[in-house]
């Protein structure tokens, strides 16, 4: 997920200053999943679950994430594909449903995990957390196709 955020960063870094936010959130949202789900280089020599602090900044900085997508970036996005023609609009509108998907997920996780505490015993938190990686990496692919399409299709 890191190299995928990379080379967005590298591909369309510059050509939006709400885009080039999003993808410096994503990139921190990536670093957070890695840490509690205990990825190199944040192995847990124990196999202990993350602590809460950390479950709680990672639903923090998903929802921060997925509200500037749904809120500023897919705006822009959307208005920039009604301006490129009928291909551009219906790439849209054939993504943004799958986009939603991972949404409910994202929301779902939030929902369980957001105000967890030390005393919570997280019965099927690797799964969910697993279950929420997937939708991660589907929604950043999905995201990467619209950018993509937008800015190297159907540049100005």
């Amino acid at each position: 997920m890191l190299k995928r955020v990379e080379k967005a960063q590298q591909k369309w870094g510059g050509s939006h200053t709400v885009i080039d936010n999003w993808l410096n959130e994503r990139q921190e949202l990536i670093v957070l999943y890695c840490k509690i789900a205990g990825f190199s280089p944040y192995e847990k020599k124990d196999q202990s679950l993350p602590e809460p602090s950390q479950i709680q900044a990672f639903c923090q900085i998903l929802m921060d994430y997925l509200s500037a997508g749904h809120f500023e970036v897919y705006d822009d996005i959307a208005k920039a594909c009604e301006k490129k023609g009928l291909e551009s609009q219906q790439l849209a509108n054939t993504i943004y449903p799958r986009i939603s998907d991972t949404t409910d997920i994202a929301l779902d996780f939030n929902d369980k995990y957001a105000e967890v505490d030390a005393e919570d015993l997280l019965v099927g938190f690797d799964n969910d957390l697993s279950v929420m990686g997937e939708a991660l990496e589907a929604r950043f692919a999905l995201e990467d196709e619209l950018i993509d399409n937008l800015y190297s299709n159907h540049a100005d």
